[in-house]
């Protein structure tokens, strides 16, 4: 017979298993068509970068909820990742996709799991959090 311990240790780390793949896994990986920058079908979702650059936020929100979500939270509070809801004013554009594409401390790369049109949607949405 198996001592409590054991199992109590088994399911810490199951649970500390999940966690930690609910922060970086995209086991859809080139399928969502987010970012294509066809913003006609969306009227009223564009915004504004504060570079002059166009933001398809729709599809800048979908690569949220795909990708960053299980860490940073539905609302961008944060959680296990920081807090991103005023992003934009404590990193630069350029700071933002360097921490996608590479990773930063506890959060992976997504380099290769997200296309170039995902990331700079993304980096545009979050730069305008201020």
């Amino acid at each position: 017979m198996r001592s409590p311990n054991k199992w109590v240790l088994g399911l810490a780390v199951i649970a500390l298993t999940i966690s930690l793949a609910a922060c970086g896994g995209n086991a859809n990986k080139g399928t969502n068509n987010a970012g294509t920058g066809n913003n006609a079908q969306n009227p009223g979702n564009e915004g504004n970068a504060g570079n002059g650059a166009t933001v398809d936020t729709a599809a800048a929100e979908e690569v949220y909820k795909k990708s960053c979500i299980g860490c940073h939270a539905a609302d961008l509070a944060g959680g296990v990742g920081p807090n991103l809801q005023k992003v934009g004013s404590e990193m630069t554009a350029d700071q933002i996709e360097d921490t996608i594409v590479n990773g930063k401390g506890g959060m992976p790369a997504f380099k290769g799991q997200l296309t170039d049109e995902e990331i700079n949607s993304l980096v545009g949405w979050l730069a305008a959090k201020k």
